[in-house]
């Protein structure tokens, strides 16, 4: 049986821990979402796991007790900011790193490499790890005390935890918005057929995709989250007519692509539609806690051109592609049902 999520995250508050510094995934999503519901704890969701390594180092330092939870492909992420600022300045607390599997054909292409060699990366940082216990909270939270005093990394494998739904309270319904399917269905009949190149980034953005726009060229990145933009950014310099279809979490993780986007924008055709749903849909529905941004004058900020306001309507945003001169579009919209991931041999296609 797995581990009793709720009484696991109540003796972390017992045991004094005050802050989980997070960076979703589907594989913690069970012990995730016991934490936000739990108000005896804080829940910081990250933009990056560099970020949130960084902000339980000023926790630590600072006398509080943090926790990091992020997934494995997220741990290389952390790499410069435990390399040079954990271990020499000889910061420990502890880490839950989720290991994600993968089986030869799955098209979940972006964890084929860590599934092998998780510990490497591990120990290639200088730290150690074990296998988070699965059979008692007593032993799992021993494992996990140990890192205060070593560099030791808590290795999370699917099926620890026991289900947790989140509380009515930190759960969103978005039925009054135009799902995203809408706005991607007309993205096609507009785009079906011509030489644009569509850029999807990683999550369920890409599988929908897949499902609704059958007829223009597409690139479904199945991982490197944040880099959707710069993607884009290479094949617009290149010469190529590019749409780049972002995420609200997305857009936060590696802003400096869009610093560097800006710097050449307007001289390439290059168009990033960011579709704000306020949740990472694929690990569980948790909330972006995002609605403290102003995407269109962070987009501005950067040089790109763009509207005041959300779109809210796919008839709007064909309209404003298609009459203006703007090239960041934000567009407010509702949820679809989980739709299949594109097949391996789809996913595998790297020429544009």
């Amino acid at each position: 049986m797995p581990l009793d999520t709720n009484e696991f995250v109540n003796e972390l508050v017992r045991s004094g821990y005050t802050h989980l510094c997070v960076v979703p995934c589907s594989f913690a999503k069970n012990l995730i979402n016991s934490a936000i519901n739990n108000q005896e704890i804080n829940y910081l969701p990250c933009a990056s796991e560099a970020i949130a390594c960084s902000i339980a180092a000023g926790l630590k330092m600072s006398g509080s007790s943090p926790i990091v939870i992020v997934q494995s492909s997220g741990l290389t992420n952390m790499g410069s900011c435990i390399t040079s600022l954990l271990v020499p300045y000889e910061i420990n607390f502890p880490i839950i790193v989720s290991w994600r599997t993968y089986k030869e054909g799955d098209s979940e292409i972006q964890h084929k490499h860590l599934a092998k060699n998780l510990p490497n990366l591990i120990e290639s940082y200088g730290y150690e790890y074990e296998i988070l216990n699965k059979e008692s909270i007593a032993i799992a939270k021993d494992q996990i005390r140990k890192s205060h005093f070593k560099r030791n990394i808590s290795i999370l494998e699917e099926g620890t935890f026991s289900e947790v739904k989140l509380g009515n309270e930190h759960s969103q319904n978005f039925r009054e918005l135009e799902p995203r399917s809408s706005f991607l269905r007309k993205l096609d009949n507009s785009f079906k057929d011509t030489s644009v190149t569509f850029i999807g980034t990683t999550g369920n953005l890409s599988r929908e995709m897949y499902t609704f726009m059958k007829g223009t060229k597409n690139f479904y990145m199945a991982g490197n989250m944040g880099g959707a933009l710069s993607v884009g950014l290479g094949t617009s310099l290149s010469g190529r007519e590019t749409f780049v279809l972002g995420g609200d979490a997305e857009f936060v993780m590696h802003m400096g692509g869009l610093t560097t986007a800006g710097r050449y924008i307007k001289d390439i055709r290059l168009k990033y539609i960011v579709f704000d749903n306020q949740q990472n849909k694929s690990t569980g529905g948790q909330n972006t806690y995002q609605t403290h941004l102003d995407y269109p004058m962070i987009a501005r900020a950067s040089g790109l051109d763009s509207f005041d306001d959300a779109i809210t309507s796919s008839e709007e945003l064909i309209s404003k592609i298609q009459n203006t001169k703007h090239n960041f579009f934000w567009v407010r919209c509702g949820l679809d049902e989980v739709t299949p991931r594109p097949p391996i041999n789809v996913v595998l296609n790297n020429e544009l």
